[in-house]
């Protein structure tokens, strides 16, 4: 008795007699794939340390230096409790979605990154999955912001919270792809050291823990080219009445786009040898 070889996919014939080939065909949207966007999220939001950090200590934060201004008003009678919460829910999303994109730092340790590379998965489809799993990191940190300002005594029209907290996750967009993009330039070992005052002087810089206003007039000049100026001014115009500023919607645009096109690029050169 004998037996017959075992043949592959490859060389397999169907009934015309013509061998069938592998389906090597491209996956559609450059490999983005909900499954695999759903391990992210529920990677990001187990991870205990970066929830404390990101959700907890802004609201700290609001409660030091928060609560002393109760009963001070702006100048259109709007309360100044309301200003610092808005400016730290801005600080609290850019540090939860930095936080988030600059974990791929860790990936690039592992070797992940390079694993990837061996898979149909395009640079755009992996930086889009990892952009929404740091935005939906940034939504609740300014939930968790918004509901500690609430509890603390804050009350302002229902038109402030939602378009400044609309504002506010929105604009945090620029700092998730900020993280990616550190997140590829520096080593593992070295992410948070960058991260960390990095995002300390930019917020202070930028107008989010000191108004522009009352800074030197050339530290005020440079306040608005730095990628905290568009996002701290777009989610307080609701609160102080100021018209949306052309320059902060460019401004958020611009960075957005630089931290976008820099991390993609570095995604590749890091991933070129497999």
């Amino acid at each position: 008795m004998t037996t017959q070889p075992a043949t592959s996919a490859a060389t397999r014939t169907n009934r015309t007699g013509r061998s069938k080939q592998p389906d090597r065909r491209l996956p559609a949207q450059g490999g983005f794939a909900p499954g695999v966007l759903g391990i992210e999220l529920r990677r990001v939001l187990r991870n205990r340390r970066t929830l404390a950090f990101t959700l907890i200590m802004p609201g700290v934060f609001f409660l030091i230096f928060g609560l002393p201004q109760r009963g001070q008003t702006l100048d259109n009678g709007r309360p100044v409790m309301a200003y610092v919460m808005i400016s730290l829910a801005v600080y609290a999303a850019m540090v939860a979605t930095t936080s988030a994109g600059g974990a791929v730092a860790t990936e690039r340790a592992l070797g992940w990154s390079r694993q990837l590379r061996l898979t149909p998965l395009r640079p755009t489809a992996y930086v889009a999955m990892k952009l929404i799993t740091a935005m939906t990191l940034g939504l609740l940190a300014v939930v968790v912001e918004f509901l500690v300002g609430a509890a603390a005594g804050v009350r302002v029209p229902a038109h402030v919270w939602l378009l400044a907290g609309l504002a506010a996750w929105v604009g945090s967009l620029v700092f998730a792809a900020f993280g990616l993009f550190i997140g590829y330039l520096v080593p593992a070992e070295n992410v948070m050291q960058f991260i960390g005052p990095i995002l300390a002087l930019l917020a202070m810089f930028g107008g989010l823990f000191v108004p522009v206003e009352v800074l030197p007039h050339v530290l005020g000049q440079v306040a608005k080219f730095t990628p905290v100026y568009g996002m701290g001014e777009l989610s307080r115009a609701p609160l102080t009445g100021a018209a949306v500023s052309l320059a902060g919607v460019a401004n958020m645009v611009f960075w957005t786009l630089v931290f976008g096109v820099g991390a993609a690029r570095l995604f590749r050169r890091d991933t070129a040898r497999v």
